[in-house]
């Protein structure tokens, strides 16, 4: 289970940013193909946006994100609090 204060963090920003992207490393430097893609779509879109490394929490932010959306892969975009998915959903629905 979940520590209670980080799981409390996580979906505190997931309330309080109406984009919030999950990824490897950051928007200017993606860390990872999938988290580029998801980046990449968000450009495109022009969409403001927040971004979380996870790299340096990934496996407390893989339980958290977990037992919030049942989705423990990274990226994970947030749009208005709801989970949309990872890069596949993100470029299918773009």
């Amino acid at each position: 289970m979940t520590d209670a204060v980080l799981r409390d963090n996580v979906e505190e920003l997931i309330r309080e940013n109406p984009v919030l992207l999950f990824m490897k490393g950051t928007p200017d430097a993606p860390r990872c193909g999938f988290s580029l893609r998801v980046v990449q779509v968000l450009g495109e879109l022009n969409v403001e946006y927040g971004a979380i490394d996870v790299l340096s929490a990934l496996e407390p932010l893989r339980e958290a994100t977990g037992e919030i959306s049942d989705w423990r892969t990274f990226p994970q975009l947030y749009v208005n609090g709801e989970l949309v998915g990872g890069a596949d959903i993100v470029e299918e629905m773009f």
